[in-house]
């Protein structure tokens, strides 16, 4: 997932000429056509994002200045006149093509255009139900990298790691390919295969990897109690894992709590680690079960005016014992909460250093199914430190090894558990 958004969605409904298979030969009526058609559909795309109007030529992205779009149309006419093969001009390809080139040339990996597809499979990802692999990918550096697998995904249990680079798909490289293109290749039906090869570091050699995709349901939330007899160390400790901050998982995380009510517990181990983010106000909630008033986030936008969130003033267990665990692929919402915890003081943070995404993105529908996610703000924790470049840095340092997470070995939980039982 990756991103936090805002709550509210802007939604813009237009329509989109179906396909056309082919090009016309020439500049005669048959480029003329497609012209205008290409131009329609450029000029909706700007209208949604820019609010121009006009007659599509120039695109309106500040009152005092225009931006001449005649270079667009005249590589349009081009390659209709010239291409050896104007039957592969595909119009839509193109047209997704050039808008995906101009949101990327921004220089903001978060704002991402997305076509039709990617987008109903960001849809998926939200409602936690996809197919693939499992891992959360992001573009860093020209270079795929994984921000983490999802728990209990193919890519978790073939022991991919946050901060892998993926360098080849089925023995292809896929050095120069959009983020889209390679989510593309690596994704496929349940039961099929993907070969990858990774770079990692510490390791001299590229780690070669087979994983055989599945359906992949992530469930929001997971929680059991944990009795621990250890000498003088023993007790009941509640564990709760939310791995996405989604449209339900805040219900679920409420009744998972409901759950520890009553209980013997010495207190809740909260468990972000992996958890790439989601909703804004989900972060906002949960912060609100655990914390009696004061601020979550300032959410600071591009006019420098702040929307100041701050807790529903309803806690659960407000003075409960409270860990949280993040490691490296624990990101946007999952440093919301954790950081509004630390600030407050009302957690220790155990774990590795967080992955450090301080904007929020604002989903903008586009024709046709695809969409534009656009960097909208940039949040601060409740003591105004914004972790966009570093992350939560947590208040106790615990490493993980590769080898530890390929056998099951859990020393970040293990050391959050011996906290609470001493308290």
């Amino acid at each position: 997932m990756f991103y936090v958004f805002m709550a509210r969605t802007l939604r813009i409904i237009a329509m989109i000429g179906l396909p056309i298979a082919t090009l016309l030969l020439g500049i005669g009526v048959g480029a003329a056509f497609e012209r205008e058609r290409f131009e329609t559909q450029w000029n909706t795309l700007s209208n949604v994002y820019s609010g121009a109007s006009g007659s599509g030529k120039t695109v309106q992205t500040d009152p005092e200045q225009e931006v001449d779009m005649g270079l667009m149309w005249d590589v349009w006419r081009k390659l209709s006149a010239y291409y050896i093969d104007p039957e592969e001009l595909q119009i839509d390809k193109m047209m997704f093509g050039a808008v995906e080139g101009m949101v990327n040339a921004v220089g903001d990996p978060y704002t991402v255009f997305m076509t039709p597809t990617a987008s109903h499979e960001f849809e998926s990802e939200l409602s936690g139900t996809l197919e693939g692999i499992g891992a959360e990918l992001k573009l860093q550096n020209g270079a795929v990298t994984v921000v983490a697998p999802i728990k209990g995904s193919p890519a978790m249990r073939a022991g991919i790691l946050p901060e892998d680079v993926i360098y080849k798909v089925n023995g292809t490289d896929i050095t120069g390919k959009t983020l889209n293109e390679v989510v593309s290749m690596v994704r496929g039906k349940k039961g099929t295969s993907v070969q990858l090869d990774i770079l990692r570091k510490d390791e001299a050699e590229p780690v070669k990897m087979s994983i055989v995709r599945d359906s992949i349901h992530v469930p929001a939330v997971e929680s059991r109690i944990i009795e621990t007899e250890s000498g003088s160390l023993t007790g009941q400790i509640g564990y709760l894992s939310l791995n996405m901050f989604g449209s339900e998982s805040i219900a679920e995380v409420r009744e998972a709590l409901e759950s520890f009510q009553g209980k013997p517990i010495k207190g809740i181990v909260l468990d972000l680690r992996f958890n790439g983010g989601g909703l804004l106000d989900a972060a906002v909630d949960l912060v609100s079960f655990f914390v009696k008033e004061g601020r979550v986030v300032t959410v600071e936008h591009r006019d420098k005016e702040s929307d100041v969130l701050n807790v529903e003033g309803r806690p659960m267990l407000p003075d409960m014992p409270l860990v949280v665990l993040i490691n490296q692929g624990s990101a946007s919402a999952s440093e919301i909460a954790a950081g509004a915890l630390q600030d407050h003081k009302r957690a220790t943070i155990v774990g590795e250093q967080s992955f450090g995404k301080g904007t929020v993105q604002e989903i903008i529908e586009l024709p046709g199914g695809s969409s534009l996610r656009v960097t909208v703000a940039r949040w601060l924790t409740p003591n105004g430190l914004n972790l966009g470049k570093k992350g939560v840095t947590p208040d106790i340092v615990v490493k993980r090894t590769a080898e530890q997470y390929q056998n099951g070995d859990d020393p970040q939980l293990n050391k959050a558990i011996e906290i609470l039982l001493k308290k």
